[in-house]
């Protein structure tokens, strides 16, 4: 509303200006409406499409490629050492190092899918099979290695390592072909014993330093919670303890039901709860990662012995294809039941619905009651990308190009980038650029979609 100036004449002149305060007045109702009608929009209204350019296919092997720490990452696994490549996605991409990533003892079996990039603060730790090489992030150069596989403990600058310990004389006979139950290494080697005790370590991703040591006897599942304050979390057959990731301390420890006369056989964390599943009977029991405090316990079934298990990815289900309940990881109860034949993962704050058979997009749903939040009907594919990181979806449009969508967490819509050129295969994405290799092994494109 406009106020009138009972005492201002009919007809100014023409070369006066209202008064100051009107402009005020005027501007603060335009912005209001504005407030009003893009409201909560306002992390969505930054997203943008902008191509950065290529790698050549001559400098981008036919390899894996990665996307970490706001850099591009490409792995040429032809030679004896797997060698990495890290880029600058500026505009043009720039080549930044190239290192060759040291494999164990059997250099040359390390297959292309199995090499992992991690940036971890000053280092980037490089996995090929289960060795483990921290780089500098800056340089490439290497800094230090561990022959088996190294967990982060997020923002702390440390990390884990589990390495089992058995009986002399325990190495299983692999042309034998001995019947019996196997127990591995932290290098991959069978025994057929299980192991003396496991030693759990933390290291300074710094400089591969060892922070501290606690051997648990017999085999144990090590799992890192999210918190503030780095955290380990180790299964035992009998004990499930709390320990410091940064001095090893013991912070909480309790009991963990013996069930059949036998302890657990594996444990697994979904956001805060740690899932504790037992073989004979079998049995899932859970647990609040920080506190300890059981929450819930439940008769499970063997996804072996199902017809047609569903795969279900950050997301608690129980049942099959066409016969799935989604339960609640706080109490164990259903929350939801679907009845297509869908496969379940957290992608964008939402659960994403992905038909069995074809692979493609159906709908993003509500994680707490499975309400349909977004349909992604006419998107044929979603691009890789981590379960809190928007979700990029592609799709064939106009003469074979690509077109390219996302869903921002947080927001209930599809929102369209751009179409790109022809003739895309694999991609890959992080929460601000996408990159594709060419069909047929040739160059990777990259593209800016968030400003």
């Amino acid at each position: 509303m406009i106020e009138l100036d009972r005492d201002a004449p009919l007809d100014p002149h023409p070369a006066s200006r209202p008064p100051l305060a009107a402009y005020r007045r005027a501007g603060l109702l335009i912005t209001l409406v504005l407030l009003a009608v893009l409201g909560g929009a306002a992390p969505a209204a930054g997203l943008g499409w902008r191509y950065l350019g290529a790698v050549p296919a001559a400098a981008a092997p036919d390899g894996p490629i990665a996307l970490a720490g706001g850099r591009l990452y490409t792995v040429d696994t032809t030679g004896t050492r797997p060698a990495v490549t890290a880029w600058s996605p500026d505009r043009p991409p720039a080549r930044l190092w190239t290192t060759r990533v040291p494999v164990g003892d059997d250099p040359g079996v390390v297959p292309a899918g199995s090499v992992t990039i991690r940036q971890a603060g000053e280092v980037v730790l490089l996995t090929a099979g289960v060795a483990t090489t921290a780089v500098d992030a800056a340089t490439g150069r290497i800094r230090w290695s561990s022959p088996i596989a190294v967990s982060v403990l997020p923002g702390s600058g440390a990390g884990v390592t589990v390495d089992r310990v058995f009986r002399a004389g325990t190495e299983y006979d692999q042309e034998s072909g001995d019947p019996g139950p196997l127990y591995f290494s932290a290098t991959g080697e069978p025994h057929t014993e299980p192991p003396l005790r496991t030693e759990v370590r933390g290291l300074d991703l710094a400089d591969g330093r060892t922070l501290w040591t606690v051997t648990p006897g017999g085999s144990v599942t090590v799992d890192v919670p999210a918190g503030d304050e780095p955290a380990v979390l180790i299964t035992s057959s009998r004990l499930l303890t709390l320990v410091s990731g940064r001095t090893g301390e013991v912070l909480r420890e309790t009991a963990l039901p013996q069930l059949g006369g036998h302890g657990p056989a594996s444990s697994s964390l979904l956001g805060d709860v740690a899932l504790v599943s037992y073989r004979e009977p079998s049995r899932q029991v859970a647990f609040q990662a920080h506190t300890l405090r059981q929450l819930w316990s439940r008769a499970t079934r063997d996804a072996e012995l199902l017809a047609d298990p569903a795969d279900c990815q950050g997301v608690l289900c129980d049942g099959g294809h066409g016969d799935l309940r989604v339960l609640d990881p706080g109490t164990g109860a259903a929350r939801w039941r679907v009845r297509e034949d869908v496969d379940l993962a957290l992608r964008a704050g939402y659960v994403l619905e992905t038909d069995a058979a074809s692979g493609e997009p159906v709908r993003l749903t509500d994680p707490h009651t499975g309400a349909s939040r977004v349909d992604l009907t006419g998107w044929t594919a979603e691009v890789a990308g981590a379960a809190d990181q928007p979700l990029l979806l592609r799709r064939e449009e106009g003469r074979g190009g690509q077109a390219f969508a996302v869903v921002v967490p947080g927001h209930a819509e599809v929102r369209r980038l751009g179409v790109a050129g022809a003739g895309l295969g694999d991609c890959d994405a992080d929460g601000h650029y996408l990159v594709c290799r060419s069909a047929g092994g040739g160059d990777l494109r990259i593209w800016a979609y968030r400003i």
